[in-house]
């Protein structure tokens, strides 16, 4: 049993190190001119700088944290799909070699029904803020900062 979960553990974390996970690359939404702005700086009263205007690529701004949000979330429900998968495997593993004995189905059920109402969870909360969005016409599933 010790090597069967020592196995499976390796390859979940071999896995993580060696196969392309799209949803961790480095923007998973590109920095754009909401995000980031070019701003252009007018250097009127230094006096070694005098009438030169400098341009700044990629500030980052207040709307920036829309991108920010949008990466968290991204990976917020990669880790919990993670979470629920890795739930339900161990559960069932569980429940597979519990042999008839009492306390171990018991516990094998109880990580089974806890995966499935964390996976309940999340979906009743996406169709909550879809309901929401629906019925006021207001779009709540976009994270927008007014500016």
């Amino acid at each position: 049993m010790k090597f069967i979960r020592f196995s499976f553990i390796l390859f979940l974390v071999s896995s993580f190190f060696f196969l392309p996970i799209p949803s961790l690359a480095q923007a998973p939404q590109a920095w754009n001119n909401r995000c980031a702005k070019t701003v252009d700086f007018n250097r009127n009263n230094a006096s070694l700088f005098s009438g030169q205007t400098e341009t700044f690529d990629d500030i980052a701004s207040i709307q920036g944290f829309e991108c920010i949000f949008y990466n968290i979330l991204q990976v917020i429900v990669l880790f919990a799909g993670l979470a629920f998968l890795f739930m339900f495997i161990s559960g069932g593993f569980k429940y597979l070699f519990s042999s008839n004995e009492q306390k171990s189905v018991a516990a094998a059920s109880a990580t089974l029904t806890m995966a499935i109402i964390g996976l309940i969870g999340v979906i009743a909360s996406w169709l909550i803020l879809s309901f929401i969005q629906k019925f006021t016409g207001i779009n709540v599933t976009n994270f927008i900062i007014p500016g």
